[in-house]
């Protein structure tokens, strides 16, 4: 066990008093080292030597054989003077013998001294920070800390963008790939990477002593060319599991000093591994690492995914980052307890009573994956608690040890016992994962923070504090979690939050496994087929809540943000709502990204919901769905995460108020032999000058915005002699013909009776408003206009035949468009415009006069002339954000004037105060009111008939 700081600092005072006035290198140089080494609790002869030979070199060529004063080996390098030398030149001297010395045994850390000087070289400083320090031998016990590497305490921070989380994992992915490659694969493998893992985190952290013993037993005492190293890892590994009374007494004296770890995570006998040197030398690369500074938090996601060569390409890009889970726990649960600390700080019976709930509650996480959740939640729990100890600490008055190795008075001299008082442990953490090898690391990843946490508050509290052997454990099930019931794994009365970030797969990407579970836990929903995988996190965790005996049970959960757009809203949350589910804080549209290489773009959500219904909501909304959201308080927050009443929005074949009819664009269905790109069209006419006739230009939503020109064969009109008489057209004929008839659906084989005609038209007689199916979310306004007749339009494209300038002003408004970005769905976080959803259930202004009309009318008109003094630019141009012009910017401002008039309003604030108005009127147009919550005797009854409430 590694001496306490509180032992260390009074050893290294009294080593400074003993050596004080000492002079002569060669008399006392080896006793001084020997009593420095004992200031740690180590003995010298465990892990150094004094006049290590080393071939000296000058330009490459060897020119003599030095001796270094004392050396361990990939640690430290000591170089000693009488008193009174030159240090810089005993640095150098230092430094020369590098190249005598192997790449793996190159020390980090270069130790010069004169008896009254120290002067100590971080040769791996970050860059900013200070590569060298120096002070008096009286000074030791105030720089103490800065040898902390010696004891294998290492004051690092933390990161999860360091580069050696990826580094670390990359290493582990080759020493995976050999042994793979070498026949030790599954079960056995991933079991064996995951003791490995803990080993080197234990060589780094003080874990196993002295520091850097796995890392010196296999250079030391295994073959060079591997082949007893699986057997000497199995010894290891069993000795690791066996208590110290119980070790054998002829046990080898190194592998005695390894602590006994316990929770069972080298209980189980693996197959022997057959290694190589290849393969050992991967080994001792991965204990060069400083695996002190490795995240658990990302590194399980990082260490997962070497476990396959495709997601390895892409290194860390779909775990969740810090940040992201932040967004979760925060409004969960985070800094409500924060909050609650602040005022119970200064009383000493309220501060006990907050401390002994930190240590009641519990978190469970259905999807936890590599236990990203489970990690951060626990950290920063952690961290609270470190703040309750020191807020008791100033009550009662005590000493702490500073970040600086500085003993300070806290208002007296209390002596914090922290074995005592640390009361948080990771066996209040649940968690459900479908894949064992995740499941593992989850587990394993708890126990590295929780030491990493535990080595934190010895150095506040200047005393050693860690759990080995393992005496708790996280409670991670290898399960699935739609097939579970959660209740075995948690009981829901002693749950405190539900969180985490369910599998993002959508309705058309899940498989027949998926499926089938999907269908279990969806079968009271009716319409579940359009659903996400994620959903049916949504639903369990519903039913979770609804077996409580407490309406005050929390979940918060990121999701795919198609599960607040579009159809799928009326599905879910029509039930969650009928199970008096509330939504407490949301985080609208974001995206969400990685530090890793390969960056994941992906658009989320993030859902705060249960059954109680608190006064205090919260929306976080994007400006920028990659910038920082600002938080906005709600009096409610709906499906669509706005604040306005729970309304859903329907399906509709109708429009509900005002608009005319809309319609989709015609589809071709004809694997691209009636449509003509400017190429394949001046190539046709070439050839068949009267199918000239015969050609209209064809536009779609891309088309409309980019002014792309795109052309189709429109045959409605020819006459079977005239087809006939133009080959090339005929020969696009029958190739609609084949690919129609080898369809595999029948309608489609109907349609080869008609192969010179689109499979479905819908082409309008008239002039026709043209509205883009999808548009880019970075344009405030998704540009639609008039259309000739003459012009097909194509099925990504919708038509509003005969429409009038006042609906082109109401449609181009910007509050159709609040509309349009509340309830419609997403491609990816482009706008997918829905004539069933947005369209047809878009609040129209009612009865507005005729004034009211006409200065819609005169505005919309306007939009149009500004758009046509740029005759040269597409719409995307006119509608980018950064080069749309200020004459159609006040077009569109006095339309949007006008628009607002037309319904009653002068103005609004704001694109939500716009959505809430026309979620109001659409309540009002449908008299569709929220759905009526169960009543508590209802949820009585329910929970009496069973788990599985509906």
């Amino acid at each position: 066990m590694p001496l306490s700081w509180n032992e260390i600092k009074s050893r290294a005072i009294a080593f400074s008093k003993e050596w004080a006035g000492e002079k002569s290198e060669r008399a006392s140089a080896q006793s001084f080292w020997n009593d420095f080494f004992q200031v740690f609790g180590i003995d010298r002869r465990r892990v150094a030597v004094f006049e290590k030979q080393v071939e000296l070199y000058k330009v490459g060529k060897r020119v003599k054989q030095g001796r270094i004063d004392a050396f361990w080996k990939g640690v430290v390098l000591i170089e000693h003077k009488s008193a009174g030398q030159d240090l810089d030149r005993a640095f150098k001297q230092a430094t020369d013998y590098f190249e005598g010395i192997g790449e793996r045994e190159l020390p980090r850390y270069i130790l010069v001294s004169d008896f009254t000087r120290f002067r100590l070289y971080d040769l791996e400083a970050n860059e900013g920070s200070q590569g060298d320090i120096e002070f008096k031998l009286t000074d030791l016990h105030k720089h103490i800390k800065q040898f902390g590497f010696m004891a294998g305490y290492k004051a690092v921070e933390i990161k999860a963008q360091d580069p050696v989380n990826i580094k670390a994992a990359e290493q582990m992915g080759r020493l995976h790939d050999q042994l793979k490659a070498a026949g030790y694969t599954g079960h056995a493998l991933e079991v064996l990477l995951v003791r490995v893992l803990f080993c080197l985190f234990a060589d780094d952290t003080g874990i196993f002593q002295p520091a850097y013993s796995f890392r010196d037993w296999v250079d030391e005492r295994t073959d060079v060319d591997g082949s007893d190293l699986g057997s000497k890892l199995a010894h290891l590994f069993q000795v690791l599991n066996t208590p110290d009374d119980k070790r054998p007494r002829t046990l080898d004296q190194q592998l005695r000093a390894f602590a006994y770890v316990n929770g069972k995570l080298f209980e189980e006998a693996l197959p022997l591994a057959d290694f190589d040197s290849k393969m050992r030398e991967t080994l001792l690369e991965c204990c060069d690492l400083d695996w002190s500074a490795i995240s658990p938090a990302i590194f399980g996601a990082l260490f997962q995914s070497i476990m396959d060569s495709t997601a390895r390409r892409n290194l860390g890009a779909h775990y969740t980052s810090e940040d992201n889970i932040l967004k979760v726990i925060k409004p969960l649960f985070l800094d409500d307890l924060w909050a609650e600390f602040k005022k119970v700080s200064g009383n000493k019976q309220k501060l006990a009573q907050f401390h002994a709930k930190l240590r009641e509650l519990t978190f469970f996480d259905p999807a936890c994956g590599c236990g990203n959740f489970l990690i951060i939640s626990y950290r920063e729990l952690r961290l609270l608690e470190l703040a309750v100890l020191r807020a008791a600490h100033d009550i009662e008055g005590g000493v702490a040890i500073g970040g600086d190795g500085a003993m300070r008075v806290r208002g007296g001299t209390r002596f914090l016992d922290i074995h005592a008082e640390v009361k948080l442990d990771v066996d209040q953490f649940y968690g459900i994962e479908i894949e064992e090898f995740p499941a593992q690391i989850a587990q394993v990843a708890m126990w590295l923070i929780d030491h990493q946490m535990n080595v934190m508050v010895g150095e506040e509290f200047g005393s050693y504090f860690a759990r080995i052997p393992l005496r708790s454990s996280p409670h991670i099930l290898n399960g699935n979690a739609l097939t579970t019931d959660w209740a075995t794994v948690l009981d829901p009365d002693k749950c405190s939050y539900i969180m985490g970030n369910p599998p993002f797969v959508g309705k058309k990407e899940q498989g027949p496994s998926q499926k089938a579970a999907m269908e279990l836990v969806m079968r009271d929903l009716k319409g579940a087929g359009v659903l996400d995988f994620v959903c049916a996190w949504y639903v369990l965790a519903a039913k979770y809540c609804r077996e409580a005996s407490r309406a005050d049970l929390r979940c918060a959960f990121v999701s795919t943000n198609s599960i607040t757009q579009g159809e799928q809203v009326a599905v879910l949350w029509g039930w969650l709502l009928a199970q008096d589910v509330k939504i407490h804080f949301a985080h609208r549209t974001f995206q969400w990204s990685s530090e890793a290489r390969g960056k994941a773009a992906v658009h989320c959500v993030i859902i705060g919901f249960g059954l109680a219904n608190p006064d205090k909501k919260t929306i976080f909304d994007y400006e920028d769905p990659r910038g920082e959201p600002q938080a906005l308080l709600a009096s409610n927050i709906n499906p669509y995460l706005v604040d306005a009443p729970d309304v859903l929005v329907l399906k509709r074949s109708a429009p509900i108020s005002g608009g005319a009819t809309i319609n989709y664009g015609s589809m071709a269905n004809d694997d691209g032999h009636l449509t003509l790109s400017p190429d394949e069209l001046t190539d046709l006419i070439r050839s068949e000058p009267a199918a000239k006739r015969f050609i209209r230009e064809f536009i779609g939503g891309f088309e409309f915005i980019n002014s792309e020109k795109r052309y189709c064969l429109w045959l409605q009109d020819a006459s079977p002699s005239e087809l006939k008489s133009m080959r090339a057209v005929m020969a696009r004929v029958q190739a609609v013909k084949s690919f129609r008839q080898s369809s595999g659906r029948a309608e489609t084989r109907a349609l080869a009776a008609t192969p010179s005609l689109f499979g479905e038209i819908r082409q309008p007689e008239t002039e026709y408003l043209l509205l883009p199916k999808v548009s880019s979310e970075g344009r405030p306004i998704m540009p639609i206009g008039f259309v000739s007749k003459k012009v097909i339009a194509s099925g990504s494209a919708l038509v509003v035949p005969s429409a009038d300038m006042f609906s082109f002003g109401v449609l181009q408004s910007t509050m159709h468009m609040a509309w349009m970005r509340a309830v419609c769905g997403r491609l990816e976080s482009r706008y997918q415009y829905s004539a069933q959803i947005v369209y047809n259930n878009f609040p129209w202004p009612g009865n507005p006069s005729a004034a009211a009309r006409s200065k819609v009318e005169e505005a919309a008109q306007g939009v149009l002339d500004a758009r046509a003094a740029f005759p040269q630019s597409t719409l995307a141009d006119l509608y980018d954000p950064l080069t749309m012009p200020p004459a159609l910017v006040k077009a569109h401002q006095r339309l949007d004037a006008a628009v607002d008039a037309a319904y009653g309003r002068r103005t609004f604030k704001s694109d939500a105060e716009r959505v809430a108005y026309l979620f109001g009127l659409y309540q009002e147009y449908t008299s569709l009111l929220p759905t009526t919550p169960a009543t508590a005797a209802h949820r009585k009854a329910s929970k009496r008939a069973g788990r599985a409430v509906s």
